[in-house]
């Protein structure tokens, strides 16, 4: 059994310039860890496989494709591949959600 504590996993560096932690990477999928501080987001991009988003902890603002919603602790998002998405944390408390990729992308996600 192998157990990981989110917060022993160092930083991700990534060019949103936040908090990713690679908590989960293996052959046939991949979970991060994100957290959005008051005032940050992430830039809108695209990834090749499809995403789930699950909200550990605060609320926010998702955006997939043309529909913008705000969500909160305990909300499950389906993001499938190659449509732009991004995140923005408005609010004044910290969002922390999971990002699953499955299957685990071959290729890097793009910047828009």
């Amino acid at each position: 059994m192998k157990i990981t504590k989110w917060q022993q996993i160092d930083k991700h560096p990534n060019p949103h310039g936040v908090d990713v932690r690679k908590i989960y990477d293996a052959v046939h999928a991949q979970v991060m860890h994100i957290t959005l501080n008051p005032g940050e987001k992430l830039k809108r991009h695209i990834t090749p496989v499809d995403v789930i988003f699950y909200v550990l902890e605060g609320q926010g603002i998702v955006e997939i494709g043309d529909e913008k919603r705000e969500v909160e602790q305990g909300t499950l998002i389906d993001s499938p591949r190659k449509i732009p998405h991004c995140w923005y944390n408005e609010g004044d408390k910290i969002l922390r959600f999971l990002v699953i990729k499955i299957p685990r992308p071959s290729e890097k996600s793009k910047l828009l």
